[in-house]
């Protein structure tokens, strides 16, 4: 039997790696996000300019991740569903073996297919035109915020749908049985007896897209260039342009913090239910 000290000498690396590579930057952006090189104290005075200068692209940032999750969950719930509750076999295989392919492809490569595909004279607004749905002179651009709504969502649904249907699959079909049984439909199986059994899966999902999409950014700076647009562009702006290492850090806290509140509600709500008498 392995012994305690052998066990920490054994993932003795894993731990220096992770304190080199990620605890080591995030505690020093943290701790210098409040250092004000010009006056060489201690403030707020990053966190004031980064307010002053980027409040615009905060608020775009928060709205552009909220509604992408949500439209995550909401499609995620609908695959996962289907999966489970479906029916009809050839639409079941297909959708097993087509909903996966955005989970292999980085963030910068689907920036770039969504250029191809979203742009005035893409793809999309061909086959529209092609199937004679839309004039050509009618077609727009959708290189906006739109743009990374839609790269998002295409990006991170089947990681969270993967895990949905994995949940739904593991649940004991006789409820589900039982309420179609009782004359039950899908859709009120699906929300009613499905959903409630898998929230936890469908929150932790939908948390670590939400922290993914805040930290991308390949998807705004290469589909959206025009104002506004979301901080991990203005950080790394700050840096290669101005060399301002406070605000780029002050941005990262604020992202930090977005995040925060988020993991953080999830959290209280996991020790509510633990804590709960059954």
């Amino acid at each position: 039997m392995i012994n305690r000290k052998t066990s920490l000498i054994l993932i003795a690396p894993a731990l220096a790696l992770l304190g080199l590579l990620f605890l080591y930057p995030l505690g020093y952006s943290l701790i210098w996000a409040f250092r004000d090189e010009e006056l060489g104290g201690w403030g707020l005075q990053n966190f004031i300019k980064s307010w002053g200068l980027y409040s615009s692209d905060i608020l775009f940032t928060l709205i552009i991740v909220t509604l992408s999750t949500a439209i995550i969950g909401a499609l995620s719930v609908a695959i996962g569903g289907y999966l489970t509750l479906g029916e009809n076999r050839v639409a079941l295989t297909i959708l097993r073996w087509l909903y996966r392919w955005p989970l292999f492809i980085p963030f910068v490569v689907a920036a770039q297919l969504m250029r191809t595909f979203l742009a005035k004279n893409g793809m999309m607004n061909n086959i529209i035109v092609q199937a004679g749905l839309m004039e050509s002179l009618q077609a727009a651009s959708f290189l906006d915020w739109r743009g990374i709504v839609i790269t998002f969502v295409w990006k991170q649904t089947p990681f969270v749908a993967l895990l949905v249907a994995g949940a739904m699959a593991a649940l004991d079909r006789s409820t589900i049985e039982a309420a179609r049984n009782l004359g039950a439909g899908r859709t009120r199986i699906l929300f009613q007896i499905v959903v409630p059994q898998v929230a936890t899966t469908l929150m932790v999902g939908l948390i670590l897209s939400y922290v993914v999409m805040m930290s991308v950014l390949s998807v705004p700076m290469m589909i959206n260039a025009q104002t506004p647009t979301m901080i991990t562009v203005d950080m790394a702006w700050r840096i290669n342009a101005y060399s301002d290492y406070g605000v780029a850090n002050a941005l990262g806290f604020i992202s930090y913090a977005m995040t925060a509140v988020i993991a953080w509600v999830y959290l209280r709500q996991g020790v509510r239910e633990g804590g709960s008498p059954t």
